[in-house]
């Protein structure tokens, strides 16, 4: 009895599958890389390969796209790894899983910007979308997506803010390995992004000098703007005890 006990629960933990999602542009790829180097192999056929906007790839398996035209038959070979959906899509994840959604926010400016550059980059009018428009739609949008996650009893959802992943990989590893079951390489996951201190500190001064930031994200883009520089006076002193 406790054998078949065993192996009914093993059977079931295989069928959990880790979703990385968010917007378009929120930085989903890399915590796909993240979460790859702490131990869960992504789904992906390589299809989409790196380029100036994502030069470490996108982590992208191309039938995902299909799915909101009945494609989900793939979904069984996501068991037991990390496949990248975007929000838009989430909603069309077939039952009879049990999904780990790990849902990466960014502040609108930069996703919008990000947005803008990827569009340069292709040859694309880059002000045929109006920021406002496209913020206010995001925004309703991602709404809607979180309050159908809270309904959803098969899908359990991580919050996690791309600035605060790169102001301070190491929290973050330790709240996505305690989410994703505390079996994941923290450290790989962590060193992926030490020494982006600086990049963190900028955007966070970009994003404060812009004025544009919604009621309670100035203290929080505030304290990220602190950590980034006490970590790069940090680096700096330990550079110069090392010299």
């Amino acid at each position: 009895m406790g054998f078949l006990k065993k192996v009914f629960n093993r059977s079931v933990e295989k069928q959990v599958i880790t979703i990385v999602s968010g917007l378009p542009r929120s930085g989903t790829s890399m915590m796909m890389k993240m979460i790859a180097a702490g131990g869960i192999p992504p789904l992906t056929d390589a299809i989409r390969t790196a380029d100036e906007d994502n030069p470490k790839g996108y982590y992208e398996f191309e039938r995902v796209k299909q799915m909101d035209k009945g494609d989900v038959a793939w979904v069984a070979d996501a068991a037991g790894k990390s496949v990248k959906v975007i929000s838009a899509l989430l909603k069309h994840l077939p039952p009879g899983y049990e999904y780990r959604v790990v849902f990466v926010r960014r502040n609108m400016a930069e996703i919008l910007a990000s947005q803008r550059k990827m569009l340069v980059h292709r040859g694309e009018d880059a002000d045929k979308m109006d920021d406002a428009q496209m913020a206010d739609l995001f925004t309703k949008h991602v709404q809607q997506v979180e309050s159908w996650l809270a309904q959803q009893p098969n899908f359990q959802t991580l919050y996690v803010h791309y600035s605060d992943v790169l102001a301070d990989p190491e929290t973050a590893a330790r709240q996505i390995n305690r989410f994703l079951g505390g079996h994941l390489d923290e450290q790989a996951m962590a060193a992926h992004h030490t020494g982006r201190h600086a990049e963190a500190a900028q955007i966070a001064r970009s994003l404060l000098s812009g004025g544009k930031l919604p009621p309670g994200e100035r203290g929080r883009i505030e304290r990220i703007l602190a950590h980034s520089q006490q970590q790069i006076s940090g680096g700096n002193q330990g550079a110069a005890g090392g010299a």
